[in-house]
């Protein structure tokens, strides 16, 4: 179920959690990060009306590790 969203989701969250990249090149690591979180944005635009409503309402709220969550568990939340 949406492998390609779940995909950008976790590239996102390893650009978050790669601290030496971060160290080494601030500005290269924002933009990598800006970079994956527009490409999120953009297929949430392109998908609107096919997904989820909780996927929807994560995705619109930018709780983009919820979403992942949510993709990983085959569309169901049981989290807060």
């Amino acid at each position: 179920m949406h492998d390609d969203l779940a995909a950008l989701l976790r590239r996102r969250k390893e650009t978050i959690g790669d601290h030496a990249f971060r160290d080494r090149d601030p500005a290269a690591h924002l933009e990598a990060l800006k970079s994956v979180s527009e490409e999120i944005l953009a297929w949430h635009q392109a998908h609107r009306g096919e997904i989820p409503a909780r996927l929807e309402h994560f995705l619109t709220n930018c709780s983009f590790d919820k979403a992942l969550v949510f993709l990983e568990s085959g569309g169901t939340w049981t989290g807060h």
